[in-house]
This record gives C-alpha cells, sequence and structure tokens, in this order.
C-alpha cells in the first residue's frame, strides 16, 4: 500500500516534526490534538522550523507555503478517518496510548497501519489493544525529527512482513535510514545509550572528574558531537529516568538502574534545557 496521507496524534515535539518531514516529502498530512492551544503551540513549532529553512537558504517561500498547506491540524479524532497510516506521539503512558489506540481503531479506516513512536513501551501490548495487532509496527523518531537521520522500525510476533515492509518504505521516503528490530524494550539505541548515560552520571556522582571533564573526555577523546552529561540534559533527565525505569523493570540489569543522583534531581525539578537547568544552568 502507498502511503499518501499521514495521520498524527499529537502535536508536541516529536508529532510536529513527522508533521513537517511527511508534508516535505509531498504527502498529505493530518494532525491531531486535543485542544486548541496545544494544537496552535504545535503548528507555530512546524512555521518556526521552517522559517528557519529559509533564513538559511535552505528553503525559499513558495517551499514553505506549499508545504504548510498539506498540513491541517484538527482537534477531532474523526478527521484522521482516511489516513494510511496514523502514526502516534503522545505523552509515553502506556495507558494513555492504549486508550488512544481504541478510539483510532473505532475511527480510521481497517487498511491503515498504525505505529507508534515510542522510545521504550511494548508495542505488542499497543497492537493487542486493537483489532489489527498484523497491522501495528514501532516508528521511533529521533529529536529533532527534521534533523536526525534515523528511525528505528520495529516489527512484533504479530506485525506482517507487508505491514513490517511498507513502514520501512515510508521511513525511507521521509529522508531516514531506517534500523529494523524486534520488540525489544530500548529497541536498538536506548539500550545501548542509557547504559551510557547513567554511567556518566555515576562517575559524576562518584566524584572521579567534574562534568565540563566528563563530557570533554568523551567528545574529545571519542569524537562525540555532545558529552554524555549535556545529551541528558538534552534528552530531559525526566525522560532519561522514566526510559532507565522501564529497562531495569523489564531487564532486571543494575546498568539500567537510576543513580540516585538522577532520582534527586528529578524530583528536585531539574530536567535540562526544557526547564532551565540540569547537569548545566540554561536560565541565561
Amino acid at each position: 500500500m502507498e502511503i499518501k496521507t499521514v495521520g498524527i496524534c499529537g502535536c508536541g515535539l516529536m508529532g510536529s516534526g513527522i508533521a513537517e518531514i511527511a508534508s516535505k516529502a509531498g504527502m498529505n498530512v493530518v494532525i491531531r490534538e486535543v485542544n486548541d492551544d496545544f494544537l496552535k503551540k504545535g503548528m507555530g513549532r512546524i512555521e518556526k522550523s521552517l522559517d528557519r529553512a529559509v533564513s538559511k537558504g535552505k528553503l525559499d517561500e513558495a517551499g514553505k507555503k506549499d508545504i504548510l498547506s498539506r498540513i491541517k491540524g484538527t482537534t477531532n479524532i474523526k478527521d484522521l478517518a482516511d489516513c494510511d497510516i496514523a502514526c502516534e506521539a503522545i505523552i509515553e503512558n502506556l495507558e494513555e496510548k492504549i486508550k488512544l489506540y481504541k478510539d483510532l481503531d473505532n475511527t480510521v479506516k481497517k487498511e491503515a497501519i498504525f505505529a507508534s513512536n515510542t522510545s521504550s513501551l511494548s508495542i505488542t501490548e499497543m497492537g493487542a489493544a486493537t483489532g489489527r495487532a498484523e497491522k501495528f509496527c514501532g516508528l521511533h523518531f529521533f529529536n529533532p525529527v527534521p534533523v536526525m537521520k534515523l528511525v528505528e522500525v520495529v516489527k512484533t510476533v504479530a506485525t506482517l512482513d507487508k505491514t513490517f515492509e511498507t513502514a520501512k518504505a515510508f521511513g525511507e521516503k521521509l529522508g531516514k535510514v531506517v534500523v529494523s528490530c524486534g520488540d525489544s524494550p530500548g529497541f536498538v539505541v536506548n539500550r545501548l545509550l542509557v547504559p551510557y548515560l547513567l554511567d556518566a552520571i555515576r562517575t559524576l556522582e562518584a566524584g572521579v572528574a567534574t562534568k565540563e571533564d566528563i563530557d570533554n573526555g568523551m567528545k574529545l577523546g571519542c569524537g562525540y558531537p555532545m558529552g554524555p552529561l549535556e545529551l541528558t540534559d538534552f534528552v530531559g533527565l525526566d525522560t532519561t529516568y522514566y526510559i532507565a525505569e522501564i529497562l531495569f523493570d523489564e531487564y532486571k540489569d543494575h546498568h539500567y538502574a537510576a543513580p540516585p543522583l538522577l532520582k534527586a534531581m528529578v524530583k528536585a525539578g531539574y530536567h535540562g534545557r526544557k526547564t532551565g537547568r540540569g547537569f548545566y544552568d540554561y536560565s541565561k
């Protein structure tokens, strides 16, 4: 099945980014939020992203208008009825996602594929809550979506091969490099990344080195574009903590256990860049 119309639930950082790249690829997009305020903020984020592309000479005004013309914002889930793929990018909460998919299952045409952008939750469990588990897969994009080249396409034990191949083709049409994987918590990237971030926090917690030295060590010694503590601030300490909890609950491996320092900072509201303070101070 050729995907021509993309439905997206959630117009936050991830949902708005997926909408932008889908429209850039020539597809029609319907993006749904729960209220007008969230929708307006998300649509504004897309426009700002395109404005940056115009200012850098990567896009002209006519191209910007063309991209925006293919994106329709809505608060009515019924407007997603005719989409060929429904991508979910809402809060990382399994109960909320399952509730949404049950509503989508009763709304979206039966031949459509469902895909979740979750970074850590069970794709299998979400699919089982619908009447189309064989048409269910994971599509895990990375932030910021218009810039990051990777997408993890996740296949469950119930996902049909043709669903998986269609999802892979969709990711490639969006200009992404596809990594294929099974439905295992953390998939590929977070399964490897999260222990690295947690070990950096433990190194700081133990007083082995300062945050600056830890980050410079990995940037200049290993060629990483960002140090682990700087990256944790970018991802969000709360997000890192949440994913670590899920991975530890699944694997019972100490490498996935959140250090006390991370838990304390999350409880204190130091979530990284988005709150103005994490391991570094962004208030200025």
